[in-house]
């Protein structure tokens, strides 16, 4: 069960010759439209009542970028955003376009309190990044599902069979 301080997401990754690349999104709306490190974000998004964390997960991975996840997914555990919000991490082995996502548009007053409200994308573009750059680009709490993945994948990341629990 969730609340307004508790999100769940998916971080897709996957294994190149070049190493390990994770898949980020980025917020859309002009709030997030300078920013760029610590900006981004695993896909990610609110419970709705009732529903378990997981299945938000999955859902809101498929809203805000319009690709449908399967597993095997590998539990992150969770981490606490400096704001205050408690984020539930799974990952998931795949590829992706990131050049033709779509995402679920949001409402939004911008300025706030000014009466104007503003519909856009809830995620304006996704990219594929190396883990050191995903540390940084993400929100640095979020950071720490990067290492618990490369963790989980072992010293063998690149060649190692997903370990579920």
């Amino acid at each position: 069960m969730a609340n307004a301080t508790t999100s769940a997401g998916l971080l897709l990754f996957r294994r190149k010759e070049r190493g390990l690349e994770l898949f980020l999104a980025h917020p859309g709306g002009p709030f997030w439209a300078e920013r760029d490190v610590g900006a981004w974000t695993i896909p990610k998004g609110l419970a709705n009542p009732g529903e378990d964390l997981f299945d938000a997960a999955v859902r809101e991975f498929g809203e805000e970028t319009g690709i449908q996840p399967h597993g095997p997914y590998l539990e992150l555990g969770s981490v606490r955003q400096k704001a205050g919000k408690t984020v539930h991490a799974w990952a998931w082995e795949g590829d992706a376009d990131s050049d033709k996502t779509q995402s679920n548009l949001m409402r939004t007053e911008w300025p706030r309190n000014s009466g104007r409200w503003l519909t856009f994308p809830e995620v304006d573009r996704c990219a594929w990044f190396d883990p050191e750059t995903a540390a940084t680009k993400l929100n640095p709490a979020q950071a720490e599902f990067i290492a618990r993945l490369q963790t989980r994948l072992g010293p063998e990341g690149l060649n190692a069979p997903l370990a579920l629990e």
